[in-house]
């Protein structure tokens, strides 16, 4: 099935959502995700069906397909005005006079008069209905009611009942036409003020994006060879095109360097503004900056491909998926309006029967209760504190991949690290060799280990054959690396040849304090000892987590020796060393069960255990298997923000429930005081708008608060 991503304009609740999910999905879309507070839709599109008919579907419930492959998709709603200030101040034009007479000792008799009054409201209510109106009934005939149904049906009542009483000569009994007028110019301004504030929780994610456009110095070469340089949009560039890139200018696209050194500065990716040395086929990431240097590279993915655009890619994918604590305050939302509108019916009903002051000042209290109810209040609870949590951990350098992951974190008890790569650099140096056998030379010793080690990817071969590059190589007749084992090899005369751990010498000799042992013909020739670097934020980031009652565990296929000696210099709790893959699965199984638990890691051989882990963290730097296997990657190539990506998925989950509270607080409270009439439709329709606000503010707090 073909992936459809659009941006859809108009969604301004969980019930805006929720419409244009259940449209997609009575369409025959599959994996439908919607995500109101970024506008993000993804779906499948099933074989034989139209993106056009589509777009013309989701443009008829009221709402705006930004997708430039579709003409009829462009085209917006014909309404009065484009956005909600506009509104607002057109209708505060005619609604300010209606309100005067609620300051004590203003009174201007000809603004008493009906038809006076009728006259400012009409353009109000105009504006009114053909916002809240079109998009109520819109929402009522695809059986999902919204927000909009009780701001409509308030302003519908208070106008039609001060006409009525306008047409009948009894005015001043009816008289409600400034109710009408301040309920939608009010809404109007709260709308205005509730997008702002979303807005803010999508900042982080949109300074991202800005950096995916910029100019580009392209290089091309004329019929004599001779070099042209001039400058493109980073937009227009393909895979293979050549560029120049001249200190302080943004890197356009992922690109290799091919000429020049340069000091990149990658913090748009890594939140880390040190700048990182880049010479000749190293990879540049598109959208770093390059402080010093001039460099030579080749386009090497653009568009789509970048990995800027599968940041944003994912972070937006994690917005649209919904954390379980979200699932409750769905279902209310589902049911709010048809809940509210029979709630003020009955407000109306009991008043006129059971209190003496008359059908109009009861329907104004149905009017407030009507006005007062605020069903997005619930909806945007979760989305806004994911916003700003996930935006931080992107803008930091943290990349969660589903938004459960953020909620998971909350639980985490102990966290599992394995060694090499992940506490230690994974920068392997020889420090010792030793030959055993006295029928080999040092150089033949060398050659050997060489010879099998070029063959493997391991950090530790990779630094044995570096160190040791020869360019008399033996030539293998037969050679396969044995995971947990080593390289096993047979040359042309039939010699077998073995550079592994311990187990694969164990018969040989008990000395088992070495890395690499080599062997040949099942003789023990000798054995080489290698250094791993303990990465510099390792001590500081194990001390953190054990002060926040974090349990620390070190689980390595590594030699029991060295797991110890890693682990005592920086403090952790227990040490687990020589584990195959399958142990490694094993123990974090064993691990889950007692209490959740995070793994990170950065090898092929973490992968099976990174997905089995309650949450999988792996690092930039690592193998892509391990990366795909997790669900959080840290992408400034070490260990320094897992301490703030713990402390952001913790506090976000607190962040939600706030939110939560407030909103479910706020519509218990607020409902039966504007049933009892301590509460005016008005000042109702201010507040409304304001308890929006409220939590995207209290969602915005994350990026400024101390969580790590």
């Amino acid at each position: 099935m073909e992936k459809v991503n659009w941006k859809v304009e108009g969604m301004t609740c969980t019930n805006c959502a929720l419409t244009v999910n259940k449209y997609l999905q009575s369409q025959g879309m599959q994996n439908v995700k919607v995500n109101f507070i970024g506008g993000d839709v993804s779906f499948e599109l099933p074989e034989n069906s139209s993106t056009t008919a589509i777009a013309k579907g989701i443009n008829g419930l009221g709402y705006t397909v930004k997708n430039d492959n579709s003409d009829d998709s462009s085209k917006k709603s014909k309404r009065l005005f484009s956005n909600h200030l506009q509104r607002f101040w057109f209708c505060f034009v005619f609604t300010a006079p209606l309100m005067l007479h609620m300051i004590p000792g203003v009174h201007i008799h000809v603004l008493m008069n009906p038809y006076v009054q009728l006259g400012l409201t009409i353009p109000v209510f105009i504006v009114g209905m053909d916002f809240f109106g079109r998009s109520a009934i819109k929402s009522l005939l695809k059986g999902i009611p919204n927000m909009n149904v009780l701001i409509a049906l308030g302003a519908v009542a208070a106008f039609g009942y001060s006409l009525y009483g306008t047409l009948i000569g009894r005015a001043e009994e009816f008289l409600f036409y400034e109710t009408a007028a301040t309920i939608i110019t009010l809404v109007f301004l709260g709308n205005w003020m509730e997008d702002r504030s979303v807005e803010t929780t999508q900042a982080a994610l949109k300074k991202l994006a800005v950096t995916q456009k910029s100019m580009a110095n392209m290089i091309a070469y004329d019929d004599h060879h001779q070099e042209h340089v001039f400058p493109v949009e980073s937009t227009s560039l393909k895979v293979g095109d050549l560029l120049l890139i001249k200190s302080g200018e943004q890197v356009p696209m992922d690109c290799k360097i091919l000429w020049g050194e340069a000091q990149i500065n990658e913090a748009i990716i890594s939140g880390e503004s040190v700048p990182v040395f880049k010479k000749m086929n190293d990879h540049l990431i598109g959208g770093s900056i390059l402080e010093s240097g001039t460099i030579k590279a080749y386009v090497t993915a653009v568009g789509e491909d970048t990995v800027l655009s599968n940041i944003l890619r994912l972070v937006r994918d994690a917005q649209s998926e919904k954390p379980p604590v979200q699932q409750l305050a769905d279902k209310i939302s589902a049911i709010f309006v048809p809940t509210v509108v029979s709630i003020a019916v009955v407000t109306v009903l009991i008043n006129y029967f059971a209190t003496d002051i008359g059908f109009g000042a009861s329907l104004l209290r149905g009017i407030a209760v009507l006005v007062i109810s605020c069903p997005c209040a619930m909806g945007l609870a979760t989305p806004a504190a994911i916003a700003v949590g996930l935006g931080r951990a992107a803008r930091n350098g943290i990349l969660f991949k589903n938004a459960k992951s953020l909620e998971i974190f909350k639980r985490i008890k102990q966290v599992v690290f394995d060694k090499t790569g992940t506490l230690t650099t994974g920068h392997f140096t020889i420090v010792d060799e030793k030959m055993i056998a006295h029928n080999i030379t040092p150089e033949q010793f060398r050659q050997i280990a060489f010879s099998l080690e070029k063959y493997s990817n391991h950090p530790i071969a990779s630094a044995i054959s570096k160190s040791w590059k020869s360019k008399e190589e033996i030539r293998w007749a037969t050679i396969e690396e044995v995971k947990g084992l080593g390289m096993h090899a047979t040359d042309k005369e039939g010699n077998t040849y073995v550079a592994g751990s311990f187990k694969a010498a164990a018969a040989l000799t008990n000395d088992h304090a070495h890395n690499v042992y080599i062997i040949r013909n099942n003789e023990l020739l000798g054995w080489i000892d290698v250094a791993d670097e303990i990465r510099a934020e390792a001590k500081e980031v194990i001390t953190s987590l054990k002060q926040k009652g974090i349990k620390t565990i070190l689980l390595s296929g590594d030699k029991k020796e060295k797991c110890e000696q890693v682990g005592k210099v920086l403090g952790i709790d227990v040490i687990i060393g020589e584990q195959t893959p399958e142990q490694k699965l094993e123990k974090i199984a064993q691990f889950n069960q007692e209490v959740p638990t995070a793994m990170v890691g950065d090898g092929i051989n973490d992968a099976p255990a990174l997905a089995k882990a309650t949450v999988g963290i792996s690092l930039s730097d690592s193998t892509q298997v391990a990366m795909q296997s997790a669900q959080v990657v840290l992408m400034n190539h070490g260990l320094k923000n897992l301490p703030l990506a713990l402390g952001l998925g913790k506090h976000t989950y607190i962040t939600i429930k706030e939110n939560l509270f407030w909103a479910f607080a706020y519509n218990i409270v607020a409902i039966p005081v504007a049933a009892l009439g301590y509460l005016n439709p008005t000042f109702g329709a201010l507040v409304m708008g304001l308890s929006d606000v409220v939590l995207a503010v209290n969602s915005v707090r994350l990026n400024f608060k101390k969580v790590a």
